[in-house]
């Protein structure tokens, strides 16, 4: 799944959201891009469970129109 995320602009808001990723699902795999405000997730998280742990990191995020996957 990917996610158009505001706000991240630094090392630390990787961390962040990764972690709060994580904590659904410690195995799954989050990609960050910053330059692109994007991230992908792979896993056993669903996009609605994705964007309330980014949302709740203070990310807000969106399903991107493109992405396949859960729709959650």
């Amino acid at each position: 799944m990917r996610f158009d995320v505001g706000n991240m602009t630094c090392d630390h808001c990787v961390r962040a959201i990764t972690r709060a990723i994580r904590m659904i699902d410690s195995r799954a795999e989050v990609n960050v891009n910053l330059a692109a405000g994007s991230v992908e997730v792979a896993g056993l998280v669903t996009s609605a469970e994705a964007i309330a742990a980014m949302a709740a990191a203070g990310y807000p995020a969106l399903q991107r129109q493109d992405s396949p996957g859960n729709p959650g």
